[in-house]
């Protein structure tokens, strides 16, 4: 049996409109990011109000969270891409210290 190595990394999650996935993939590629889960349909109140999870004409009416994990060099980055957009769209990042226990190497 291997060894789990443990990681120390960030762990992103990005909560905005479905319609702008598009936007921040690219933009977690282009940073180099290696992998991200998409959750669709996302439920909760924020300063724009209630959102509700439900589907109600497609999926770019809904919110989603993009959640990954990535070393601290690329969170910088990341921030300065999504500035011009949070600036005129909805959203948040939440950016916390965690660790990836893995056989091998995140």
């Amino acid at each position: 049996m291997k060894n789990l190595n443990l990681s120390p990394l960030k762990k992103l999650e990005i909560i905005l409109e479905g319609e702008h996935q598009e936007f921040a993939t690219d933009l977690l590629d282009r940073a180099g990011v290696k992998g991200y889960t998409i959750v669709n349909q996302l439920s909760g109140k924020g300063s724009h109000g209630f959102w509700e999870g439900h589907v109600m004409f497609n999926e770019d009416d809904v919110l989603i969270m993009i959640i990954s994990a990535v070393p601290e060099a690329l969170v910088e980055p990341i921030i300065e891409g999504f500035t011009p957009f949070f600036d005129e769209h909805t959203g948040v990042i939440f950016i916390s210290d965690i660790q990836v226990a893995r056989a091998v190497k995140f």
